[in-house]
């Protein structure tokens, strides 16, 4: 079976895999989901910079001697799984960026944003007492969780964590993660909006990783790991295994 260490996006922590964790591990799987820097409900967050995420990240790993990891990104979780894979790629087996950010060298979020995305999470940062963001509740309803009741929207936006403003301005030194070319899929949410079509849209993210690589799709919202988390569980599945002859996969 596999082992899957899931990274969660911008406001959220560990605990909003939950549902997909306990699907996986009733399959078998070993499942881990830590919660970074900045996230958890007792954390300091104004000093949080985007190379603690990525440290937090591989210590994680490291302390646990997880090895032959499916290391999942979402979202945010992208820039933090790209960190991490480039100092410890001889513990991955492969990396899955699930409508996540694949950053290059000297991208931040908010450089792979609409404008607009950017001028939202400044004037939160700015109106915050710890230089941190949170999604409005109009915008997580709409263009994250549209697939929620809004009774749902109610009981779960409460939950969400700010996010330290740093780090979605600051960017990572990636050309050892675009040198190795681990290998790697990108999993699409089809009814993902929290991205629009087009120039900023998820799609264009595929592009930047290793040839040949894999773009899966899955049904469901940005929060697919809460409204739909059977069919993304699922999906998970099998972008850690698109490729390998079944005789070879493990467990």
């Amino acid at each position: 079976m596999t082992t899957f260490v899931l990274v969660h996006g911008a406001c959220h922590g560990g605990w909003t895999w939950r549902p997909v964790a306990e699907i996986l591990r009733e399959q078998g799987h070993a499942v881990h989901t830590p919660t970074l820097p900045g996230l958890g409900t007792e954390d300091e967050r104004a000093d949080v910079r985007l190379e603690h995420s990525v440290a937090a990240l591989v210590d994680y790993v490291e302390q646990r001697d997880l090895r032959d990891i499916v290391l999942v990104g979402h979202s945010w979780g992208g820039f933090a799984v790209s960190g991490a894979a480039q100092r410890m790629p001889d513990r991955i087996e492969r990396l899955v960026y699930w409508s996540a950010f694949v950053p290059r060298t000297g991208e931040s979020l908010i450089d792979l944003c609409p404008p607009a995305y950017g001028d939202m999470f400044r004037g939160s940062a700015q109106a915050s007492r710890d230089n941190s963001v949170m999604f409005p509740f109009e915008v997580f309803a709409a263009a994250f969780m549209q697939d929620a009741s809004e009774d749902v929207l109610r009981v779960v936006h409460p939950l969400l964590e700010r996010q330290p403003f740093h780090t979605m301005d600051d960017s990572l030194d990636l050309d050892d993660w675009a040198r190795l070319e681990l290998p790697s899929v990108y999993l699409k949410s089809d009814d993902d909006l929290a991205l629009p079509p087009g120039e900023f849209g998820w799609d264009r993210f595929v592009g930047r990783l290793p040839e040949g690589t894999p773009l899966l799709h899955t049904p469901g919202s940005h929060e697919a790991q809460l409204t739909t988390p059977e069919t993304l569980a699922a999906s998970l599945v099998e972008a850690a295994t698109v490729g390998i002859p079944v005789a070879s996969r493990r467990g």
